[in-house]
């Protein structure tokens, strides 16, 4: 069931110049990568944005700069409803919707996993440190007052390359 105060924040762009192909319409598990991640949000979150430019997705996405996720973010924050957005890359498709609560419920100014920068949650208020031109998404992170937490390292496994989605379908099989 969907949290109620909670903005889910989807990052589809991304040249995905090592993978070949736009990673978002890349099938797993019987739907894409972004119909998934979509999915996932609508589990946890009341609104869901995605970001990006991209073309055949079954949802409306919001243009950003193209100028990678702190450009992004920007966006979604900006459009945000709620106080706290959750983000995630459309590339992790093994994220929980455990995993995106943690990290609303920890966030302060924003909260991240171990291994940062994504999947993260952020505070709609912290927009201005999203404008400022730094392109660095752990830079803007790191002058934030952001919680760590720790999640399952396995749902934090992302996908880069065609042989990394096969592997993961081979090891969820």
């Amino acid at each position: 069931m969907a949290d109620r105060d909670l903005t889910g924040l989807l990052l589809v762009g991304g040249a995905s110049s090592r993978f070949g192909s736009p990673k978002a319409l890349a099938p797993f598990e019987g739907e894409t990568l972004a119909e998934r991640a979509w999915r996932l949000l609508g589990d946890v979150c009341s609104e869901r944005l995605a970001v990006g430019r991209l073309d055949g997705l079954p949802f409306p996405t919001l243009a950003d700069e193209g100028t990678g996720p702190v450009a992004a973010i920007a966006a979604g924050l900006r459009r945000s409803a709620h106080e706290v957005a959750v983000v995630i890359p459309v590339d992790m498709p093994l994220l929980s919707a455990e995993a995106l609560r943690l990290l609303a419920e920890a966030c302060l100014g924003a909260a991240v996993a171990q291994a940062g920068p994504l999947p993260c949650a952020v505070a709609r208020r912290e927009l201005p440190a999203f404008e400022t031109g730094e392109r660095r998404l752990r830079t803007v992170l790191e002058g934030l007052d952001t919680a760590v937490v720790e999640l399952d390292e396995r749902s934090l496994v992302n996908v880069n390359t065609p042989a990394d989605l096969a592997g993961m379908k081979l090891r969820r099989a």
